[in-house]
């Protein structure tokens, strides 16, 4: 999706999430799952990676007539094969659920930069690999010496509020001072950052480093407001503990009324540093954007320190480290259940989640010596959708969200994904987690007053010259169907594929049997 599309999400940053409960975690050490192998909306969230949310409702209008199956190509050749879309690659498969059939296929083998759709893979190995109540688990350990060690497991959903109950629990404990702090990061072995991710990405919330100490999605969101004409823009954070040791370079500058807005905002990579510009006019509302935060680890310290001294405990020294001993464990919280994460990941297209889905699929093997976290993730979900029907050659994956340029998928490997889990136990647990035409997520305002809407189930991708969609379509007279289309190298506006792109669904919605 476009960078900003789902700025508006970034509201739910500081209260709502929706379906997403923490729960305090009992003294273990092992993340707790339930003999099952499978399947979060902040979401408190900041939304991630092109997160595929469009910015008005679409206006195609539904096909008049019901057609048969057999006039399915013949449909979708005439939208793919407009002149506007003669240097556009398009990639299309369409089956009937439960069925090998082939209803319309173009280009289904071939490698695609898929995007968002990514996500299906990631989740769907997720659900099959770990299990719907599958959590992950924060400790704080302490060894009785004033030494409490923090231990992050990449729980993408710890916030502040997660943060103020571990520091009741260890008052409650009687601890009242802690002489040494340690933040633990030690549990995902690699790089926090895909090394293909383009530095445009990793600066703002979308591209936040996927850490094991994880807080707040690992960004900050901040504000700019117009002030007088002729003055430079107000830079508010939401949280005035984000700001802290930021330098900010401000070029902006308050506008008359009726002026163009125009804003730029740049974090530098190597260092601390805010770089604003742009224009407001004096009676436009703020600016709202996410960073992602400049070190991650620090960023906790802060946060947590903070949450210690509400509840009177102190703490003389405050640094990142991994003690040989952890001591015994006097605090955790527990992530809400796999169910929730894979929705927030799926229905608002969270790059962060999807990572860290990525790195818990890790859990399920021995890290083999120099191998890192997404690697072992990577192999752990090859196997696992190859178990249920996902042929591995179909695919190339270096991440779990689609931010990666390097990422390949065929419109092949999306609908065996879709087919294997509607075959699935967790099969429901999936198609929850999936946005709903004209309803919510990604596809909230796509399909609106159209036949399909509601009908369609689908995860949606958007990068610059690539627009995805995949999912299932219930089409009343002929049945459930199952489809991928990818589109890349377009030069055509994104509303315009889309536009195509959605037509081409309304077409399967209105499919008969004859």
């Amino acid at each position: 999706m476009s960078k900003k599309s789902s700025l508006s999400l970034l509201l739910l940053f500081f209260g709502v999430q929706i379906g997403v409960n923490h729960s305090a975690a009992t003294a273990q050490t092992v993340i707790p799952t339930t003999p099952r192998n499978t399947p979060r909306v902040p979401s408190t969230t900041i939304p991630t990676l092109p997160r595929n949310i469009p910015t008005t409702p679409r206006n195609t209008p539904a096909p008049a007539n019901k057609f048969c199956a057999s006039q399915l190509n013949s449909a979708v050749d005439t939208v793919t094969n407009r002149a506007q879309f003669n240097r556009t690659h398009w990639g299309v498969l369409v089956q009937n659920l439960g069925s090998p059939q082939t209803l319309y296929s173009q280009n289904a083998s071939k490698y695609f930069t898929p995007a968002s759709v990514t996500k299906l893979m990631t989740t769907a190995a997720a659900l099959q690999a770990l299990s719907p109540n599958y959590r992950i688990r924060t400790s704080v350990y302490g060894d009785g010496n004033g030494v409490v060690q923090v231990v992050g497991r990449g729980d993408p959903s710890l916030k502040d509020e997660q943060l103020e109950v571990l520091a009741k629990q260890l008052r409650q404990k009687g601890v009242s001072r802690i002489n040494q702090l340690i933040a633990n990061d030690a549990y995902f072995k690699g790089e926090a950052v895909e090394p293909s991710w383009m530095w445009e990405d990793v600066q703002f919330y979308y591209g936040a480093p996927v850490n094991s100490l994880i807080l707040n999605e690992n960004a900050a969101v901040i504000r700019l407001f117009p002030q007088k004409v002729g003055r430079p823009l107000l830079l508010k954070w939401d949280n005035p503990l984000d700001g802290s040791g930021w330098k900010v370079v401000n070029q902006t500058v308050t506008a008359g009324k009726g002026t163009k807005k125009y804003i730029e905002v740049k974090r530098d990579l190597k260092g601390q540093i805010l770089y604003l510009k742009g224009q407001l006019a004096e009676d436009s509302p703020p600016d709202v954007t996410a960073i992602a935060v400049f070190d991650p680890i620090q960023n906790f310290l802060t946060h947590f320190r903070q949450s210690l001294g509400k509840q009177g405990i102190s703490v003389a020294g405050a640094y990142r480290g991994t003690p040989k001993s952890t001591g015994r464990e006097l605090a955790a919280v527990q992530s809400p259940p796999l169910s929730e994460l894979i929705t927030e990941t799926n229905i608002n297209s969270n790059n962060l989640y999807a990572e860290a889905l990525l790195k818990a699929l890790a859990t399920k093997k021995p890290l083999e010596r120099n191998e890192t976290t997404v690697d072992a993730g990577l192999e752990v979900m090859k196997s696992t959708l190859t178990s249920i029907g996902v042929d591995p050659s179909t695919y190339k994956l270096v991440d779990g969200s689609g931010l990666s340029r390097k990422d390949l998928i065929s419109p092949q490997a999306l609908v065996q994904t879709l087919q294997g889990m509607a075959k699935s136990p967790y099969d429901q647990v999936f198609r929850a987690s999936l946005p709903v035409a004209g309803k919510n997520g990604t596809l909230k305002n796509r399909f609106k007053d159209m036949a399909p809407e509601g009908l369609v189930q689908a995860k949606t991708g958007t990068m610059t010259g690539v627009i995805t969609l995949a999912g299932y379509v219930n089409a009343p007279n002929y049945g459930p169907v199952v489809f991928s289309i990818m589109v890349n190298q377009t030069e055509q506006p994104i509303s315009t594929v889309r536009n195509a792109i959605d037509e081409i669904v309304v077409h399967l919605s209105q499919l008969k049997r004859c």
